[in-house]
């Protein structure tokens, strides 16, 4: 019989279906993923529910008996109040939707290096924190829903006496597909556009990302440190930050991805172009493609996030991360971020998704 229960909040994103797959895979567990649309995944017991209503998610977990809880997922919202209050009031939800039953020894939150950034709307700006980050720096005296995300799960875990870890990923890659935050499928299907087209394929950022040191992490690697640190005594009540543990320079990676899909990277421009400029009007272009190709999606906006791509590339300042803590600890994965797009890319050609 299984001896853990695993509730994945997020269970269709990026970090949720890659952490169901190692989990799933695991013996003694059981792995149930909860979504507002839960997908049909082999050795994942599907869970519909809305975050926001805690008449729902009582129904949806009253027969649930969670020994262990990741969440990982998000509401984006027009402004960081709005940010704040939503993204708050769902962890809020989830935690006490658990606690009567009892049963949770863990709880994982997934957040990011907006925690040393500061949000969208105030990214890279004010007084920030030297690089490479490190868990002890302290957070921005700005407004961030990161910080109340981990302030509701501090206070249930005082409340219902279970161990907590915060994860902090850098700009993640993985296979997931309508995702808000997936830089590496919007980054396939714009390399796909510019193979097809003869559009140069030009680098969407800033001069800093373009040489400045940067690091990023692949979503497997974050879902063997959640594994490890739900099950490590050693690393209960713990931040950490994870990356793949080595560094890059997009000026060098962009060459690599060019390579991958046989188009010639253009030189560094003059000015920005984000792909929100480059991809705008490219969705009936994208339609002509998967037409032309028999692609499984010809919706370009079901495929990319160029908003959040830009954001990444576009910071005006390096962003490296320092990945001591854990290590320390005993969480010693690797792996290199080229392969990393790699995989995915391999991936999405084989189901049908970039040239």
């Amino acid at each position: 019989m299984p001896s853990k229960t695993a509730l994945i909040v997020g269970s269709t994103g990026i970090v949720g279906q890659n952490l169901a797959a190692l989990l799933s895979a695991q013996p003694g567990w059981s792995v149930y993923g909860l979504a507002r649309k839960p997908l049909a995944t082999p050795g994942v017991h599907p869970i519909a529910a809305d975050l926001l209503s805690p008449d729902s998610l009582a129904a949806a977990l009253k027969e649930i008996r969670p020994t262990h809880v990741y969440l990982a997922t998000w509401l984006r919202q027009p402004t960081e109040a709005e940010n704040i209050r939503v993204n708050s009031a769902m962890v809020r939800n989830l935690l006490a939707a658990v606690a009567p039953a009892r049963t949770v020894e863990h709880v994982a939150l997934v957040t990011g290096l907006k925690h040393y950034l500061g949000p969208f709307e105030a990214y890279g700006k004010g007084k920030l924190p030297a690089t490479p980050f490190r868990e002890e720096q302290g957070r921005l005296d700005v407004e961030n829903f990161y910080y109340a995300q981990e302030d509701e799960v501090f206070a249930a875990a005082a409340r219902d006496h279970f161990g907590w870890s915060v994860h902090r990923p850098h700009t993640i890659v993985g296979y997931a597909l309508g995702n808000q935050m997936n830089m590496g499928v919007t980054l396939a299907v714009y390399a796909s556009i510019c193979k097809e087209t003869g559009r140069p394929f030009v680098f969407p950022g800033s001069a800093a990302q373009w040489n400045s040191l940067t690091d990023m992490t692949d979503a497997r690697q974050l879902a063997k440190q959640l594994l490890w640190a739900s099950t490590t005594p050693a690393a209960r009540d713990q931040a950490f930050n994870i990356v793949n543990g080595d560094v890059f320079r997009w000026s060098w990676m962009w060459q690599r991805l060019a390579a991958w899909f046989e188009v010639e990277p253009a030189p560094f421009p003059a000015e920005i172009t984000p792909l929100e400029v480059q991809l705008a009007g490219a969705a009936p272009i994208w339609k002509e493609i998967a037409a032309k190709y028999d692609l499984v999606e010809s919706s370009l906006n079901a495929l990319i996030s160029a908003w959040h791509t830009d954001a990444d590339l576009g910071r005006p300042i390096e962003v490296v991360t320092d990945m001591s803590k854990s290590r320390k600890l005993g969480f010693l994965e690797y792996q290199a971020t080229d392969d990393s797009f790699f995989d995915l890319f391999a991936r999405l050609r084989e189901d049908r998704l970039i040239l």
